[in-house]
């Protein structure tokens, strides 16, 4: 249990949706193991705390423990795995229709633009298969458009300081999707220029007003996209939404991680060996905030596997009034 608590806090996995199913197994993993109810309220205890802004983590961990605890010893390690099994096909499908009701947009930039003209798609972090258990969030709409042969190209944020946009590089590069990556400040540079045409981001926890908390230089980006009319998507599935929180500004916890992650880079060397490297002067103070929050007006719209919907308590509503009824 403990070796899956620690995977998720240093982010040897990460992305909300993949978290969330890996917090899944691993109370299956803690029912095994021990199935008294003490090791279960345990195993709740230590992976809840692993990762304090996505709130997928939260959601998977609280509909294994509402069940399991209600569940007799001897069935606690076979329903503890249907549990997680479900909730990683779930995850699948509904990755899968985002991608569907995503790739609706990006159709209808291409429809727009001359034709064979590339649609530039400007991302941040990464929100594809490697932070979900397959597809993604935000880059399913950018698969589908691919396959569908719509020419993309994808800006890649760099995503300090954990380079998470050399993830979404792999990804696009192992699809066979054209892409750049940018510094993490080049995005404006590139909208006021009319070089990109749409944004879509993922997020880690969507408030019941809209409000998206993502990684850190979401907000930044979601401004310049105002400032220049570009179209600033947001691709989630139900379970990132919490309906529990109005204000995400002041409600969502902020993760604040190591600062070695900023002082430092890890890297190959040129003798092809791992290695960290300090990049700033040992007694440098670093404010590491994992994420930030885009305020709901900032926001195009919200790609779901229901449909694609306002940044609104209206928006919201309106695809999901079974949420709202149990939440609100």
């Amino acid at each position: 249990m403990q070796d899956v608590a620690t995977a998720i806090k240093n982010m040897w996995v990460r992305g909300a949706p993949l978290i969330g199913a890996v917090a899944a197994y691993d109370m299956a993993l803690a029912m095994h193991q021990n199935s008294s109810t003490e090791n279960l309220q345990l195993a709740y205890d230590t992976l809840v705390k692993t990762r304090l802004t996505a709130i997928n983590l939260k959601w998977a961990l609280e509909r294994s423990y509402q069940v399991l605890e209600n569940t007799r010893a001897p069935q606690c390690k076979e329903t503890a795995y249907r549990i997680a099994n479900e909730i990683a096909d779930e995850d699948v499908e509904l990755c899968r229709k985002i991608g569907e009701n995503g790739l609706k947009i990006i159709q209808g930039v291409a429809e727009n633009k001359p034709a064979g003209e590339v649609v530039n798609i400007l991302t941040h972090c990464n929100a594809g298969w490697l932070a979900t258990v397959d597809w993604g969030t935000a880059l399913s709409p950018i698969y589908m458009a691919h396959d569908a042969g719509i020419k993309v190209h994808v800006w890649v944020d760099e995503t300090r300081p954990r380079n998470q946009g050399g993830l979404t590089a792999f990804e696009l590069g192992s699809h066979g999707i054209p892409h750049t990556l940018i510094a993490d400040n080049a995005g404006g540079h590139l909208m006021q220029h009319g070089k990109v045409d749409l944004c879509i981001v993922g997020t880690d926890r969507t408030t019941a007003r809209g409000d998206v908390c993502n990684k850190i230089g979401t907000y930044l980006k979601a401004l310049a996209a105002k400032a220049n009319q570009v179209p600033f998507y947001v691709a989630l599935p139900s379970p990132t939404l919490d309906f529990t929180v109005w204000d995400g500004v002041k409600k969502i916890p902020i993760e604040q991680r190591s600062g070695e992650e900023q002082s430092h880079v890890y890297g190959l060397t040129s003798e092809g060996k791992r290695n960290w490297v300090n990049i700033v002067p040992q007694e440098t103070l670093c404010g590491n905030y994992a994420f930030d929050v885009t305020p709901a007006e900032l926001v195009t719209g919200l790609i779901t596997e229901r449909g694609i919907c306002d940044a609104s308590t209206k928006g919201l509503r309106t695809l999901f009034p079974d949420l709202y009824q149990k939440y609100l």
